[in-house]
């Protein structure tokens, strides 16, 4: 599949929200976040969203990276499917490949 738009690849741990939704992220590293922030802000939709496509292992999704005020940084939620297929993990180092 040929993609559009800046490849980024970075590795993270997932985490869970300890909140009414039991959404899973994966924050992305602070020096990343800042240089898709810097480039890229003009892009992002309403809440700092911005459209990407994601690829953990051999899953590739269309998603979209949220920028959290609080974190400082880009979060990539990870569907239950996806954490299935690819037997993704709280807290196990994972690679991420995405494209912006």
């Amino acid at each position: 599949m040929k993609h559009k738009g800046i490849k980024y690849e970075f590795s993270g741990q997932p985490w869970k929200y300890q909140g009414a939704a039991a959404w899973h992220f994966i924050s992305l590293p602070a020096e990343l976040a800042t240089e898709i922030r810097t480039n890229l802000q003009s892009e992002e939709e309403g809440w700092g969203r911005l459209k990407v496509i994601a690829k953990i292992g051999r899953t590739e999704w269309a998603t979209a990276i949220w920028f959290d005020t609080k974190l400082k940084t880009y979060l990539l939620p990870l569907k239950a499917e996806v954490r299935k297929v690819e037997q993704i993990e709280i807290g196990k180092l994972t690679g991420v490949t995405i494209w912006v």
